[in-house]
């Protein structure tokens, strides 16, 4: 992220406020935040601020290209700053921890569509399940290593919280 947060929104023409640098700042520190690790951040550093606003300011965020909305099957939105190419992310099916992964192949949209029915493709999403290091490193040390092992189900929200990296 450039050194001036507030540049980036007037050259966007967004009024700069203190709820928005806060957010973009938590979402630049902190990749794949979800709104409520991005409001509790926030709280951190301002004091109060709503749920409905930290979305709110994301939504504007994210209107102004400062920031990217992910939504992976059964998990809460997260939300990241690296905006300026077309990357992908592997997602830990126990933990839920996320990692970026650069694009696949060639240029954006990294993914050529066999036919693509007449539209304009400009981004192309892949999500890769498995495991992370830690959650394998746990599951081989139990034993028969499949005890506490949960597979992700589409469309169920994850039962902990993701393990910060």
């Amino acid at each position: 992220m450039p050194d001036d947060p507030a540049d980036l929104l007037r050259q966007r023409g967004y009024r700069v406020t203190g709820q928005r640098l806060a957010v973009l700042r938590a979402v630049s520190r902190e990749p794949h935040m979800t709104a409520d690790a991005v409001a509790k951040t926030v709280r951190a550093e301002l004091g109060a601020i709503s749920l409905q606003a930290v979305y709110d300011v994301l939504g504007v965020l994210g209107d102004a290209g400062l920031v990217r909305r992910i939504q992976p099957a059964g998990s809460a939105a997260r939300f990241e700053a690296r905006v300026s190419d077309n990357h992908h992310h592997v997602i830990c099916r126990v933990c839920g921890r996320t990692a970026d992964v650069d694009c696949s192949v060639g240029s954006a949209p990294c993914l050529t569509a066999v036919d693509d029915m007449g539209y304009e493709i400009d981004e192309a999403e892949v999500i890769y399940w498995g495991r992370c290091p830690e959650c394998r490193a746990t599951a081989s040390q139990l034993k028969g290593g499949q005890h506490g092992r949960r597979e992700h189900v589409p469309g169920r929200a994850f039962d902990r919280a993701p393990v910060e990296p």
